[in-house]
């Protein structure tokens, strides 16, 4: 039993710091020389385990979602081939508005190398590792919790990669290089909920006592326990409900075990999972792509556009910036060739609202935690309440944590629907709306339709977390998005299906051929209909039948 008063404070937080440091890479805002440092631990770094197990740790918060450190290792452009060029567009968030290759690139389907690569680099070369370290060394000492604490983070970190790319090398992950063999998308998930389930199982004794851990080194929860068992059973949800269309009965059991935890599930802003400004000096990276990088290489995406505009979503200010040409808000659509910049990343359209100091990198939303018992509820699942209660508090969680009001007038309303997308921008790249779903709940409507409404308005709370926004349209077809305009991908990617998933990155084909060509097998074998390592591949769990299909 652990003790209730248990606290590992290890050394001071300016060794902790500079230890962290000592992994940290330059800044580089070039798509042609991309830093491809793999940041290898060094027995120098691992000495003194003991005092550096709680550095080893920050390290591993601070590299799930890539942020600047406040001390001059600019890691946003990190950010921007990790997610900022992929995920957080193929969600449907934001356009990219950058004058790169033409508009030949990632925004049309031509993956380019090195702009899709750094979320599996960094996570093989850095979050493993450290794992690793924290891992053995509470072994030595004899400490399961801060272990477990250190695998949470892991699974988080880790089941954005594979739903980024499919098979990735995590279950035999052993000596912290690139150089080990690739694991079937549906034994990861099988070892997420295994170890999830074991993480819970351990810290939960502990959270009912109030206890803390690493509090001078857990830049989320300041040690709180029983908040970091209420996050990780909310990811136990999301997980569960990402395979439902995989493995149906091993969705049901995971989601019915974490509607029984007696932790519950994240609930209010207090307890969503996000980095504290208050103990690190940070901003969003999206600040620099938004504000810094070339006047602006991001901006409102048109789907963001034509549902939020077309609700009178009053979110739309705490995401958004006001158009300067007609104070009003407008999007921009993906796979765009003529990024004119003086009216893409001009006054024609909105740029991201992100305040330099404040905006928080958030791994989960309060809101998101009643959405997905909201779909579990919908599926007959026993989740303790009613599907139309559960999607409620989620849109009343969303106005609560982006500080608005209106959340009544909005969840009666049964008239708005997604509008019309006008491209003010000249392009001539105007499009009809895509859905006709409308907020209220309708007890009456069909499954699909309640699916797509909880769907939707799960997505518009989630943003700007493009890597969740991504994963649940590829998983449920919901929200419908607007294809891009131009589809260079050659044929392998259906305009209309979408984007699938990045390719493995070119690293892997140089240093590690015989097991990245393997996981290329592993992929096809799991894919709804076979396929090869390209972005029209589906992964194990995107099975859903319905996607692709004409209404």
């Amino acid at each position: 039993m652990i003790a209730m008063k248990t606290r590992i404070i290890i050394i001071s937080m300016l060794a902790a710091v500079s230890a962290v440091l000592l992994l940290a890479t330059g800044c580089t805002k070039s798509f042609d020389d991309i830093n491809t440092n793999q940041h290898e631990l060094t027995d120098e770094e691992l000495a003194n385990d003991y005092q550096n197990v709680g550095a080893f740790f920050s390290q591993m918060v601070s590299r799930v979602v890539l942020f600047d450190d406040g001390s001059g290792n600019c890691l946003s452009s990190d950010y921007q081939v990790a997610q900022g060029l992929s995920a957080d567009a193929f969600s449907g968030y934001v356009g990219l508005t950058g004058t790169w290759r033409n508009g030949v690139h990632n925004g049309s389907y031509s993956f380019v190398s090195g702009w899709y690569d750094q979320l599996f680099t960094r996570a093989f070369s850095e979050v493993m590792p450290a794992w690793q370290r924290v891992t053995r060394v509470a072994k030595e000492m004899n400490q399961p919790a801060v272990a477990a604490l250190a695998t949470i983070v892991k699974v988080e970190s880790l089941h954005r990669v594979t739903d980024m790319y499919g098979p990735i090398p995590y279950i035999h992950f052993g000596s912290g290089s690139l150089g080990t063999a690739y694991d079937r998308q549906q034994e990861v998930y099988n070892r997420f909920f295994e170890e999830l389930d074991s993480a819970i199982d351990v810290l939960m004794p502990l959270a009912e006592a109030g206890g803390k851990l690493l509090p001078d080194y857990d830049n989320v929860y300041e040690g709180d326990i029983a908040r970091w068992v209420k996050f990780a059973n909310t990811l136990r949800l999301r997980l569960a409900l990402r395979v439902v269309y995989a493995d149906p009965a091993l969705a049901q059991r995971e989601a019915e075990k974490s509607a029984a935890c007696p932790m519950g599930f994240i609930e209010t802003t207090a307890e969503r999972a996000q980095l504290q400004h208050g103990r690190l000096t940070y901003f969003h990276p999206n600040y620099d792509m938004a504000y810094n990088f070339n006047a602006g290489e991001v901006r409102m995406g048109a789907s963001m556009d034509s549902y939020m505009n077309g609700y009178s979503d009053p979110r739309l200010a705490a995401y958004f910036v006001l158009a300067s040409n007609d104070n009003k808000y407008h999007g921009v659509r993906l796979g765009v060739h003529d990024m004119n910049p003086t009216r893409y990343a001009g006054v024609y359209i909105s740029n991201l609202n992100i305040d330099r100091a404040t905006t928080p990198i958030v791994w989960m939303t309060a809101a998101e935690g009643f959405f997905l018992r909201a779909e579990a509820a919908l599926r007959g699942w026993n989740m303790g309440g009613t599907p139309r209660a559960f999607y409620e508090a989620g849109i009343r969680a969303s106005f609560s944590e982006n500080g608005v009001s209106g959340e009544d007038d909005y969840l009666n309303n049964s008239t708005l629907r997604p509008t019309r997308y006008v491209d003010r921008t000249g392009g001539g790249n105007t499009a009809n709306p895509l859905s006709t779903i409308t907020i209220a709940w309708d007890d009456e409507a069909d499954f699909e339709t309640n699916l797509e409404r909880i769907i939707t308005q799960k997505w518009i709370a989630m943003y700007p977390d493009g890597c969740e926004g991504w994963a649940e349209f590829r998983r449920t077809g919901y929200p419908r998005l607007f294809p891009v305009v131009n589809n260079d991908s050659q044929g392998l990617i259906d305009t209309d299906i979408q984007v699938r998933r990045c390719p493995f990155p070119v690293q892997e084909y140089n240093t590690n051929q015989a097991a990245v060509q393997a996981a290329v097998q592993l992929l096809g074998s799991e894919a709804l209909n076979g396929g090869q390592d390209n972005g029209g591949t589906r992964l194990w769990w995107d099975r859903n039948e319905l996607i692709g299909k004409s209404e």
